[in-house]
C-alpha cells in the first residue's frame, strides 16, 4: 500500500499598493493574511515619499513581518507601475515564489489632485499609465496564469473627479477595464468587481476635510482601511462567488 502526499491547496493573492501601514492596501493584506492567504505585495516607496503623508523607511518590512505572524508566505515586490514592463515582472516574481495566483486586488494608484485648467500633460499621462494601463496589464497577466479553479479580481475606484481630473478620469477607465473582465474572462472561471469605498482616512485628511466627511456620513464615522478590507475579503470568499461584474459602493452611505 502506498500513500500519496499532496500539497494542501493554498490561496494566493497579489495586492498592489501596499506601501504604508495606514493604507488600504495594507489593510487588505492584513485581512487576507488573517484568513490564511499567501500574498505577493507590490509597492513603490518613491511614490509615498513624494506624497504629503510621507513614508517611514522600514514600513514595507514591518508590514511583511506582521503578516508572516499568521503563518502565511509573503513576498514583497517593489515596482513602478508606470513602466510598461512592470506587470509581467511582478507576476514572474510572484509566481516563482508562491505559485499560481487566484486573486488580484488593485489598490495602487497615482493620486495628485489637479483640475482641468492646471493639470499638466505629464501628470495626466502618468495617472493613466499607473491607474488604467497598469491595471489592464496586471489583469492580463493574472488571466494568463490562472489555474483551472479560476480566480477573483477586485479593483478599487473613486468618485473624486471635480478638481481631481487625472485621478478621477483614470479611475473611471479602471472601472470599465475591470467590469469588462467579468465577461471577457468568464470562460477562465474569473469573476471581477469594482469597490468604491468613498473617502477613507489613510492619512490624507486634514481637520477640515475630516469634519466635512463626518457631516456627510449617515453614521457619523469615517471609512477605514479595515472596513474596506472586510468587504474585499468577503468578495474573495466562497460566500462572495455569485457577485460578479458589479461596481459596489461600500462607503457607509456617503453617496446615498
Amino acid at each position: 500500500m502506498t500513500t500519496s502526499l499532496q500539497t494542501p491547496f493554498r490561496r494566493v493573492a497579489l495586492v498592489t499598493g501596499v506601501g504604508r501601514q495606514g493604507g488600504i492596501g495594507a489593510g487588505v493584506a492584513r485581512a487576507l493574511a488573517s484568513r490564511g492567504w499567501d500574498l505577493a505585495l507590490n509597492h513603490l516607496a518613491a511614490y509615498d515619499r513624494r506624497m504629503p503623508w510621507g513614508r517611514a523607511v522600514d514600513e514595507t518590512a514591518e508590514i511583511a513581518a506582521g503578516l508572516r505572524t499568521h503563518g502565511v508566505r509573503i513576498v514583497s515586490i517593489e515596482a513602478d507601475l508606470e513602466s510598461a514592463s512592470s506587470a509581467s515582472q511582478i507576476f514572474q516574481v510572484a509566481s516563482s515564489d508562491l505559485g499560481s495566483l487566484t486573486a488580484l486586488v488593485l489598490c495602487h494608484c497615482e493620486s495628485v489632485a489637479s483640475g482641468i485648467l492646471e493639470t499638466s500633460l505629464e501628470s495626466f499621462d502618468r495617472h493613466f499609465a499607473v491607474n488604467a494601463r497598469a491595471s489592464w496589464q496586471l489583469i492580463r497577466e493574472f488571466a494568463l496564469q490562472i489555474p483551472p479553479s479560476g480566480g477573483r479580481i477586485i479593483g478599487l475606484t473613486s468618485d473624486s473627479t471635480v478638481g481631481n481630473l487625472p485621478y478621477g478620469s483614470s479611475k473611471g477607465a479602471l472601472d470599465r477595464i475591470v467590469l469588462a473582465a467579468a465577461r471577457e474572462l468568464s470562460h477562465l472561471g474569473i469573476t471581477a468587481n469594482v469597490v468604491n469605498p468613498g473617502p477613507v482616512d489613510t492619512g490624507w485628511m486634514d481637520a477640515a476635510i475630516r469634519s466635512e466627511v463626518l457631516q456627510r456620513q449617515p453614521g457619523r464615522s469615517l471609512g477605514t482601511p479595515e472596513r474596506v478590507a472586510d468587504v474585499i475579503a468577503f468578495l474573495l470568499s466562497p460566500a462572495g462567488a455569485w457577485i460578479n461584474g458589479q461596481l459596489i459602493k461600500a462607503d457607509g452611505g456617503f453617496s446615498a
